[in-house]
């Protein structure tokens, strides 16, 4: 891959490039953290509904509608990461797929309750969101959906605990932890 790009690693769209602007603080996530995110997950996502809080290039979003999900919100605060978002959908033909400028974390506190089975937290490293956007996934997430968090350090059962939430799988490559986190079981 040449820099300034990132590819699709399955689905319908497996192999393909997709832009990555050259601005401060943007990290696509790695393949190799993709990889084992969407083995986690499985192949397929037919039917899922999924929301990527801090969208940036999209690529996370993008690698779920080609891998079947019925409905993915890309959410991204800069314009120019929603431009160019927004030409990977129309490259794609990706109707099932929204980009929306704005705060991903203030979307999902208006969401219906249990109507989301997948949602995507890479916030830049720099700013501290992951407490606020956990808290915000609890009410929109289904009980039996998932959330995947990326961030510079572990989070641990203890950490989650008040939101009803725990790790179930995770990973480190690099500077990155990679997390799969469930509701608990009643």
């Amino acid at each position: 891959m040449r820099p300034g790009e990132v590819r699709i690693i399955g689905g319908q769209w497996k192999r393909s490039k997709l832009s990555v602007p050259d601005l401060p603080g943007l990290r696509p996530t790695p393949d190799r953290v993709r990889e084992t995110l969407f083995n986690w997950l499985g192949a397929e996502l037919e039917g899922w509904v999924c929301v990527d809080v801090f969208a940036g290039t999209g690529v996370l979003g993008l690698e779920c509608a080609s891998r079947g999900a019925q409905m993915v919100h890309l959410f991204e605060t800069q314009a120019k990461l929603c431009e160019n978002m927004s030409r990977q959908v129309e490259k794609f033909h990706a109707s099932q797929v929204r980009v929306k400028k704005g705060d991903g974390v203030s979307a999902l506190r208006v969401m219906p309750s249990h109507s989301i089975d997948l949602i995507l937290i890479d916030p830049p490293f720099e700013l501290d969101l992951w407490s606020s956007a956990l808290s915000a996934s609890v009410g929109p997430l289904k009980p039996e959906g998932l959330i995947y968090l990326e961030s510079p350090k572990p989070w641990d059962n203890e950490a989650l605990q008040d939101l009803g939430l725990e790790v179930h799988k995770t990973m480190k490559a690099g500077t990155v932890h990679a997390h799969l986190i469930v509701k608990k079981s009643s």
